[in-house]
């Protein structure tokens, strides 16, 4: 399943006074500050938006989840941590979540109807056996995938499934970019172990 994830606008860093005040805000929230929410909606609302709009492309649902993230930022900012990381980046990894779960759903209910819609279709072998031969190669994308420590997994999955550079997903992750690269590196290089490619 390929889900398509790009990062909307220009690079922003994360120690910028944007990231600080988002930080502050998310705070304030946590203590059910509205005036904090509205001002925090105001700053990062259209940024999460172009993010959540690149990976789904669909206005409507894209609409639907900006507001399941902005309800889950409501509801669970006392588990913001801002010793752990930036306002802005834990904002936009929810936003990114939502935004994978969403197409993951679509999938899945894509996945249905076309494996109803095949059953009631009548199918040439040959592209029987071209969609067979796909499925397999992309069960074992996933499988040689799921077999990576989870940072190696996330750093490619951004890059390559969602168009991402390797400076986006450093400051999406609010992670040193040689450990992007060298995670990226190291997932690449198990990854043709498991799926038994050579160079």
């Amino acid at each position: 399943m390929l889900i398509e994830m790009v990062i909307d606008g220009v690079d922003v860093p994360e120690d910028g006074p944007a990231a600080d005040h988002a930080a502050d805000l998310l705070v304030r929230v946590a203590s059910g500050d509205q005036t904090a929410f509205a001002d925090l909606y105001d700053m990062l609302s259209s940024r999460v938006f172009g993010l959540i709009r690149r990976v789904l492309v669909d206005p409507s649902q894209s609409e639907e989840v900006l507001q399941e993230v902005f309800l889950e930022v409501w509801q669970s900012a006392a588990a913001f941590a801002p010793n752990k990381g930036q306002g802005r980046s834990w904002i936009l990894t929810i936003a990114h979540r939502r935004a994978v779960d969403r197409v993951r759903a679509s999938q899945a209910s894509t996945d249905r109807d076309l494996r109803v819609g095949a059953r009631d279709a009548h199918t040439s072998q040959e592209g029987v056996a071209e969609q067979v031969e796909l499925r397999i190669e992309g069960r074992r994308v996933m499988r040689a995938l799921g077999t990576l420590p989870d940072p190696q997994r996330e750093a490619l999955t951004l890059a390559y499934f969602g168009g991402y550079s390797q400076s986006e997903i450093a400051a999406l992750l609010g992670t040193p970019l040689g450990t992007i690269k060298t995670r990226m590196r190291d997932g690449l290089s198990r990854l043709r172990q498991e799926m038994g490619v050579t160079l």
